[in-house]
C-alpha cells in the first residue's frame, strides 16, 4: 500500500511540477507577446481627447442629417471593431460614432469612481472636445442603455432617438439587489488574462465564439490581431472593476423616478445570454424590454432569434429596421 501511495504522490508531484513550467512558461510567452503587439495597441484607430486628465478615444466616420453614437456593453474589450459589422452598413448615409469609455479599447484605464453621472459627463465632454455636437441617436448596447435613458432624462435636446441593442433595464437591476454583478468577476478574470491564460482561446473558431465580431467576416486579419492585443494588454482592468452594481442602482432608481423618454424609441432584444432552450429564461428576459415599452407610444420593439451580441448575429435586419425607423423619423418632421 505505501509503495502504491509512493507512485501516486510521485506523479502527482511530476503533474505539479508540469503545470508549474506550463505556466511559467506561458507567462514568459505572454510577455514577449505583448511587446511585439505593442504598436497594435499604441496606435488608436480613433482620435484621442483629453478628459478629466486621460486620453479617451473616439471613432468616427460617415456623414449625414443624423449622428448615431454607438455606446459599449459591459466589458466589450474593443467597441469600435465589436460594432464595426453595423456601424460599417450605415456610412454612406449618417454619421457614426462610436464612444470608447476609460477602461474599454484604446481608452486610458482609471482607478477612481465609475458612476453613471461620472460615465456619462465624460462621453459628452468627450464628443464636446470634437466638435460632435447633437442631437444624437444613441445606439446603446446592453448595460449603455442605463447611460442612454440617463442622457435623454438631463439632456433631452441632444437625445433625437434611441436604439437600443438588446439593452439593460431600471427594473432588470432593482431586481438583482445585492446579487454579484460582472464586476465581482473581474480580480479573478484579470489574473488569468495577466498570467497569459486568454492566449490559449485565440484560434478564430474559438474567438468567434468568444468575441462574436470575429464571426461576422467584417473584421480584418489585421483588425482581429488588434481587439486580441488589446485584451492581452488591458482587459479586465481596474476601471471594469469599479463599474458595480451599485452604480447601476443608483442609476436605476433616478430613471424610474422620471418620465420614460418621449423621444422615438426602437428596441431591440434577444433570446438572453443564458440557454436560448429555456423558454423561462428567454420569455424573462424579454419580459424586462416588454414592460419598458408597453406604455410608450413611441416606442417599437423587434424580438431577435439570437444570443446578445445582436449586432453581430442580426446584422441585416438591424440595419433594415433602424434605416427605416430613422426614415419614419424624417417623414413626420415634415409633415
Amino acid at each position: 500500500m505505501k509503495k502504491v501511495l509512493k507512485k501516486i504522490g510521485k506523479v502527482m508531484l511530476g503533474l505539479l511540477i508540469a503545470l508549474v513550467v506550463f505556466l511559467a512558461g506561458l507567462f514568459i510567452f505572454h510577455n514577449i507577446m505583448k511587446q511585439k503587439e505593442k504598436p497594435l495597441v499604441e496606435n488608436p484607430i480613433g482620435q484621442m481627447v483629453e478628459v478629466d486628465g486621460n486620453e479617451m478615444c473616439i471613432y468616427t466616420e460617415g456623414e449625414g442629417e443624423h449622428t448615431i453614437v454607438f455606446m459599449s456593453g459591459y466589458g466589450t474589450p474593443e467597441p469600435i471593431l465589436d460594432f464595426k459589422p453595423l456601424w460599417s452598413r450605415l456610412t454612406d448615409d449618417y454619421r457614426i460614432v462610436v464612444i470608447e469609455k476609460f477602461g474599454y479599447g484604446f481608452s486610458d484605464s482609471v482607478d477612481t469612481e465609475r458612476s453613471f453621472e461620472t460615465i456619462l459627463r465624460q462621453d459628452r465632454e468627450a464628443l464636446s472636445k470634437l466638435g460632435i455636437e447633437g442631437p444624437f441617436i444613441l445606439c446603446p448596447h446592453s448595460m449603455s442603455g442605463i447611460e442612454a435613458m440617463l442622457w435623454e432624462i438631463e439632456y433631452p435636446e441632444e437625445v433625437e432617438a434611441i436604439v437600443g441593442l438588446d439593452i439593460a433595464y431600471p427594473n432588470e437591476y432593482m431586481e438583482w439587489g445585492d446579487e454579484p454583478d460582472g464586476a465581482s468577476q473581474m480580480g479573478s478574470a484579470r489574473f488569468l488574462n495577466n498570467l497569459g491564460i486568454n492566449r490559449l482561446f485565440t484560434g478564430d473558431k474559438i474567438a468567434a465564439k468568444l468575441l462574436p465580431a470575429f464571426g461576422t467576416g467584417v473584421l480584418t486579419e489585421e483588425e482581429k490581431d488588434i481587439y486580441k492585443a488589446i485584451i492581452f494588454a488591458k482587459g479586465y482592468n481596474k476601471t471594469l472593476e469599479n463599474e458595480t452594481l451599485e452604480n447601476d442602482i443608483t442609476a436605476s432608481k433616478k430613471i424610474l423616478e422620471n418620465p420614460k423618454p418621449e423621444c422615438p424609441v426602437l428596441i431591440f432584444t434577444s433570446l438572453g445570454e443564458g440557454d436560448p432552450n429555456d423558454k423561462e429564461a428567454v420569455e424573462k428576459w424579454r419580459g424586462y424590454a416588454k414592460d419598458y415599452t408597453s406604455d410608450m407610444p413611441n416606442a417599437r420593439l423587434v424580438e431577435l432569434d439570437c444570443g446578445h451580441y445582436v449586432h453581430c448575429f442580426e446584422t441585416d435586419k438591424i440595419e433594415s429596421e433602424m434605416r427605416s425607423f430613422i426614415e419614419e423619423m424624417d417623414n413626420e418632421k415634415e409633415e
